[in-house]
């Protein structure tokens, strides 16, 4: 079956500027052009736009979702699994937070007391489900499967008491790191090796084992990659990740 650019914009749900739009960078190009010069699609293009619609409720960007749809090694149904899996996450997720504000509104009316633990139910999972989709796939590629699943599950287990620890042991690095930029410290004095032994602990709340390999690249992650760079930089101040990194390099190697 054939659709003309305002009946598959219709059907779809969006403007037919948006399909214009598509049609300009090549992400969507109609099947052909009518006499009349409207623009046609088929079935390969409609399967084609509900793709990208689908890329755009993962909040992909297009420049992204083009390299996913030239690929050849792309697998539509591999694909359409990994995203359902990730709409069942964020399902549940949703669900733990509407279970969490019901409770907490019940308990504003009297109707039952709610305990410390409960008030913070769905935000761990909220966390990693951020964290999953923002570095999930650079984390796997670079330790596998395996290895990510057990931190996750270890983060999911924590206890508040362990929960709490981590957070103002992050505080700690965060400050420490800035005191030290600031200070214009080298990496290899006492301060950076506190430091690189702070971030060794805090690693152990998350990982399974801790590994030095492992803890090696991570830190050297930290450069390579601006979003963990930023994390740090802003977090704490410019410089902060390169400091932390060449820190945990010299601990580590310096033994």
């Amino acid at each position: 079956m054939e659709y003309t650019i305002n009946k598959l914009a219709s059907i779809a749900g969006i403007s037919t500027r948006t399909l214009r739009y598509y049609d300009e960078i090549g992400l969507l190009r109609p099947v052909r052009k009518s006499s009349s010069g409207y623009r046609i699609y088929g079935q390969a293009e409609v399967d084609r736009l509900q793709e990208i619609l689908l890329y755009r409720t993962m909040e992909l960007p297009l420049e992204r979702i083009s390299v996913l749809l030239q690929a050849k090694e792309t697998n539509r149904v591999k694909t359409l699994e990994l995203h359902l899996e990730a709409l069942t996450q964020k399902q549940s997720q949703i669900q733990e937070i509407i279970a969490t504000v019901e409770k907490t509104l019940a308990n504003e009316k009297g109707l039952c007391e709610m305990s410390d633990k409960e008030k913070f139910e769905g935000f761990k999972e909220r966390l990693l489900t951020e964290n999953e989709e923002m570095y999930g796939n650079e984390i796997r590629e670079k330790y596998g499967e395996d290895v990510v699943q057990k931190s996750n599950e270890k983060w999911l287990n924590m206890s508040d008491k362990d929960f709490t620890a981590m957070n103002a042991l992050q505080d700690k690095i965060l400050e420490k790191l800035k005191q030290a930029v600031i200070e214009n410290l080298p990496a290899e004095s006492e301060t950076g090796l506190e430091i690189a032994e702070l971030h060794k602990q805090w690693l152990s709340y998350t990982w399974a084992k801790y590994n030095e390999d492992a803890h090696y690249g991570l830190v050297q992650m930290y450069i390579d990659d601006t979003r963990f760079t930023a994390y740090y930089d802003n977090n704490a101040i410019d410089g902060a990740a390169l400091f932390l990194r060449n820190a945990v390099h010299y601990m580590l190697t310096s033994k």
